[in-house]
């Protein structure tokens, strides 16, 4: 009888185990960074590299970080989505542009159309690093006191702008 139990047993905890698995979202990559402040970086912008951005010229605002890049297809199938979002100007949107050539990103803006407000140049992939970018594109909310609040992997959906960007930089606009 023994012999009959413990495979039963055991085909249970792994029954289990997997239902459990089957409910994970695969685009949510746990971030170490949440709640921990955004990583300090100084880039050149794309439209005026003589300029430079950092984070500390966004403190006091909520701000979407977005790594994309010209080459990337995932890229292409959320920008409507981006300028949607840009022009109901319910946030500041930062564009990272990762590794890519800049003049290839810039044909890609004019074309496409340009949601961000700023966007700038990681050329050699250091400041996606800092972020822990695993693949663009991801999206950073980052607060007006310059903390992570949230991370997206992949492109950001319709249904993700209207049930987790806008909710939460509508919370974050009202802290001090």
């Amino acid at each position: 009888m023994l012999k009959f139990i413990i495979p039963l047993l055991l085909f249970i905890i792994l029954a289990v185990f997997l239902a459990l698995g089957l409910n994970l979202n695969p685009s949510e990559i746990p971030s170490p960074f949440i709640n921990k402040p955004a990583p300090n970086f100084s880039a050149p912008k794309l439209q005026a590299p003589e300029q430079k951005l950092t984070p500390a010229d966004l403190k006091g605002k909520v701000w979407l970080f977005n790594v994309w890049a010209s080459w990337c297809v995932s890229c292409r199938a959320e920008h409507p989505i981006l300028n949607q979002l840009a022009q109901q100007q319910a946030v500041v949107i930062v564009g990272l542009n990762y590794k890519d050539d800049p003049n290839d990103a810039q044909k890609w803006l004019d074309t496409l159309g340009n949601p961000y407000n700023v966007s700038i140049m990681d050329q050699d992939g250091r400041i996606g690093i800092d972020y822990g970018v695993y693949g663009v594109p991801e999206t950073f909310v980052i607060d007006k006191k310059g903390l992570i609040r949230y991370k997206h992997t992949g492109p950001v959906t319709a249904e993700d702008v209207q049930q987790i960007f806008l909710p939460l930089i509508a919370k974050l606009q009202t802290e001090p």
